[in-house]
């Protein structure tokens, strides 16, 4: 099952919800609306210069290359457009025999005799994870018996099925326009019936839940499974309206609409020229975005791309971050597809595309086995080094680790029975693997060795060879993950290295979103914020977005420069992060509200609408839709979390404490929602229960600085002069650049009379910040005594 846009890391996948942001200041909990809103402080701001040149952000001209008007054009003119596949098959006999068995042609189709028999005739009875189940087939209709709406075992009539090989996945209809993917799958080699979770127990009620929104048809899986789907979600009514050019992966999903194309072949002198063919004159770039329109993770802006068009004109490429999508190399962690890894790797670099590699039609390599590689790799292409197969692998060739793919492209196993391979072209080393978990092809393969034999082996194989480039790289994404000290400075230069890839210089981007508060960080990203590249513009106007909600003007006015891109995923990311200066009536804000909409049929994004209500000052509106989202996924943590949040902004503290408490419970493991816990707890004069849920924080977080200097406040509030200082120093260990800790702690030594400890550590708030003037009155005052 496709599942690109609201998807979470495996360790949250019953969650539809974003991962919260951690560190929030002080006790005032409205602060935490920082995250959300982005509440500006232009005009004399603390640090960042000039104000915006803009009194509106967004209220200039654009001219944007895939209009709104295109996007609200009505399906039946759209559908007039497309002849169906079969159209094709006179003129193109070839390419329509190959396609026909391809697992594009067979991506959705309704239940055949050729293909179900034997998954329902005989009855099947099967349990998965205490869940029992039932396949039958009465009459001419299949159905599934098992759990479903309200936790009841029911039958349930299989309209359609996704996936054809290595398992098949059945729809069902369950009103409101809605189709539902279930659990239950066929896996047609082994032929049995299994769950795609496993034995993860999904229950009903949860979002990932087969009768969940995250097992929806419709938004989850329709898109990449048909050719030209327009979802038509009703937030009015909660319905789809779901329509199609035609089911299926079928011809003009990649080529786009060839009505005027086959009419103009069946009466040409009806056209004074021949219309243009789609695919025809269409380069490499076009090529691989419009495979990367389905075969990538992605958050989509218009839910209307068409072949040939710019990818980035209609997604939000996920690329590794500060999350565990992927591993600090690049290899794919978690269903994150193959289009993001192919664009880190040296084969895209070189200028390699999906079709140097794979037949479109067939959907098979074009060669078989290590051939497929030596087309370049033995000298028939300039740029790709010369590989002597015997002299590299140290395996017999056709034995596993004698096949390149084996040690350059390792598989991941997904939804039990689906093995994919990484595209990233990554080197096995499992040096990485022994300091930063990163796994390795050796011991993938070699289960019974150690990481230390796997280290000797390619020492002993490879020698100085494995000191590369792409080995620190993966250290320093490592290290600014963790939020080591000090680790912004070789993501700074990996970002103005113009040796750097692109693609890893955005990776750079994404990760110096929590340093921006350093020296040099500001005006470099500034600086990338106008490469000609537009993934990394993409990418740096949503790293910008902390900078500018925590006042820095320089960043915004960068940000408004980009509401006029060009390309509109640069535009979008931009004006979200300048969303409480966005003028919703511009051409940048209807396409900010067209994306918004888009997603409203999530938990996820009504929490998103909800927030860009927060950034025009509407909370009414706000916890309509942070309500909404907690109705739809009531077990997700950070959405109880979000709506806490609201909640206390509106002066509503009980009910923040309901929310945040239920967060807690939800996902003990978070420092974060202990840390709200004990702010909620403070608003309500509970000293005992701050204290308390602040050691649960630390406890469960011990890096979490904002948590230890608020234990230190409210432990020296009850007197606890010792604990205090305590936790004050526990929390300048783990962050050494926040004034306010040792300055707080100067207070204390103060009033304790320890003038020159309360000296040395005033002097060290000010080496911090050299304008804090609260610490410059304190040192002054301490020498008085």
């Amino acid at each position: 099952m496709v599942d690109r846009k609201h998807k979470q890391p495996a360790k949250k996948s019953k969650s539809a919800a974003l991962s919260p942001q951690a560190g929030l200041p002080f006790w005032v909990w409205a602060a935490g609306l920082t995250v959300l809103v982005g509440l500006f402080v232009y005009f004399n701001a603390g640090r960042g210069g000039r104000a915006l040149s803009k009194q509106s952000a967004g209220a200039g001209d654009s001219t944007p290359d895939i209009s709104m008007d295109r996007l609200l054009i009505q399906d039946e003119e759209i559908y007039k457009q497309y002849a169906g596949s079969a159209s094709c098959q006179e003129c193109h006999a070839s390419e329509f025999e190959q396609w026909k068995p391809s697992n594009h042609r067979m991506a959705e189709r309704p239940l055949m005799a050729e293909f179900d028999v034997e998954a329902f005739d005989p009855d099947q009875g099967f349990e998965v994870a205490s869940i029992k189940s039932t396949a039958k087939k009465e009459a001419d209709t299949h159905i599934i018996e098992t759990l479903g709406v309200g936790g009841t075992n029911q039958v349930h009539r299989l309209e359609r099925v996704i996936g054809h090989t290595p398992l098949r996945q059945y729809l069902t209809d369950i009103g409101n326009g809605r189709l539902q993917a279930m659990d239950t799958s066929y896996d047609p080699h082994h032929h049995e019936w299994f769950n795609v979770y496993g034995e993860e127990g999904r229950q009903a009620g949860e979002w990932g839940h087969w009768t969940g929104r995250g097992m929806n048809w419709n938004s989850m899986c329709a898109g990449c499974h048909n050719t030209r789907l327009r979802k038509n979600y009703d937030p009015e009514t909660d319905q789809y309206h779901t329509a199609m050019a035609e089911m299926s992966v079928g011809c003009e999903s990649c080529h786009g609409p060839l009505k005027a194309h086959v009419q103009y072949y069946k009466s040409p002198e009806t056209y004074e020229k021949p219309p243009k063919a789609p695919l025809g004159e269409r380069d490499a770039s076009q090529i691989l975005d419009t495979c990367g329109s389905c075969h990538s993770r992605r958050t989509e802006l218009t839910g209307d791309f068409v072949p040939g068009e710019s990818y980035l004109d209609h997604y939000s490429l996920v690329i590794p971050d500060a999350s565990d999508l992927y591993y600090a190399d690049g290899q794919v962690r978690d269903e994150d597809y193959v289009y993001t890894s192919f664009l880190s790797s040296k084969m895209h670099q070189s200028g390699v595309h999906c079709l140097d590699c794979h037949n479109p039609h067939s959907n098979e390599t074009i060669l078989p086995g290590n051939a497929l590689c030596m087309r370049c790799h033995s000298g028939g292409y300039p740029k790709s080094p010369v590989i002597d197969p015997a002299k590299h692998m140290f395996h017999p060739s056709d034995t596993p680790g004698g096949n390149c793919v084996d040690c350059h492209m390792p598989q991941t196993t997904y939804m039990q029975r689906h093995p994919r391979r990484d595209h990233g072209f990554t080197i096995p080393d499992p040096l990485l693997t022994k300091e930063l978990g990163i796994p390795n092809a050796c011991n993938r393969c070699h289960e019974d060795q150690t990481t230390d034999w796997a280290i000797t082996k390619v020492d002993e194989w490879y020698g100085e060879r494995m000191e590369r480039p792409t080995r620190d790289r993966a250290r320093w994404i490592a290290q600014a993950r963790l939020s080591t000290e000090g680790s912004h400075k070789p993501l700074l230069k990996m970002l103005k290295d113009e040796q750097t890839p692109d693609f890893w210089k955005a990776v750079s981007a994404r990760l110096l979103d929590s340093w921006w508060f350093e020296r040099d960080v500001i005006p470099s990203m500034i600086g990338a914020s106008t490469s000609t590249n537009a993934l990394l513009r993409s990418q740096v106007v949503m790293a910008l977005g902390p900078a500018v909600r925590a006042g820095n003007t320089d960043a915004a006015q960068a940000l408004v420069d980009r509401l006029e891109d060009p390309v509109r995923s640069v535009r979008v990311n931009a004006a979200w992060s300048l969303r409480s200066h966005v003028d919703p009536a511009s051409v940048t804000g209807q396409e900010l509200q067209h994306f918004l909409n888009l997603h409203l049929d999530q938990p996820s994004g009504q929490m998103q609408k909800g927030a860009w209500h927060l950034g025009q000052q509407d909370e009414t509106s706000a916890l309509k839709h942070y309500r909404k989202a907690v109705e739809w996924d009531p077990n997700s943590a950070p959405l109880r979390h979000e709506l806490a949040v609201v909640f206390s902004m509106i002066g509503d503290q009980q009910s923040a404490l309901k929310e945040i408490q239920e967060a807690c419970r939800l996902d003990p493991t978070e420092g974060e929602y202990f840390y709200k816990q004990g702010l909620a707890w403070n608003e309500l004069g509970k000293i005992g229960k701050v204290i308390e849920s602040l050691k649960m924080a630390v406890q469960v977080d011990p890096r979490h600085s904002r948590a230890w200097y608020n234990l230190g406040l409210a432990q020296n509030g009850k007197g606890m002069r010792e604990d205090a200082l305590s936790s004050l120093i526990r929390g300048e260990s783990a962050n050494p650049f926040d004034p306010q800790i040792p300055y707080a702690r100067a207070t204390i030594l103060m009033g304790e009379g320890r003038l020159e400890d309360a000296k040395r550590a005033a002097q060290r708030a000010l080496e911090i910040q050299p304008d804090y003037d609260a610490a410059r009155e304190l040192l002054k005052n301490v020498g008085r005594f």
